[in-house]
């Protein structure tokens, strides 16, 4: 059987932790973040959890990584 390709659009926004769990970016970082408020910027620079539902989907999409 041939490898598997991974998606390389998925793996370039998707971070493995070491448990295993699915980390993003924030979204709306780019620009027009003056007029946030001081609480959106900070949680702009958190990183996101991946929702479960969609997990296995991303994992699909990266067959070696897990």
């Amino acid at each position: 059987m041939p490898k598997l390709k991974t998606r390389k659009s998925v793996s370039k926004k998707v971070k493995i932790t070491g448990s295993g769990k699915l980390k993003t970016r924030a979204t709306g970082q780019n620009h027009y973040n003056s007029r946030d408020t001081g609480k959106a910027s900070r949680a702009k620079r958190q990183d996101n959890d991946v929702y479960p539902a969609v997990t296995k989907n991303i994992k699909a999409s990266l067959p070696y990584s897990f």
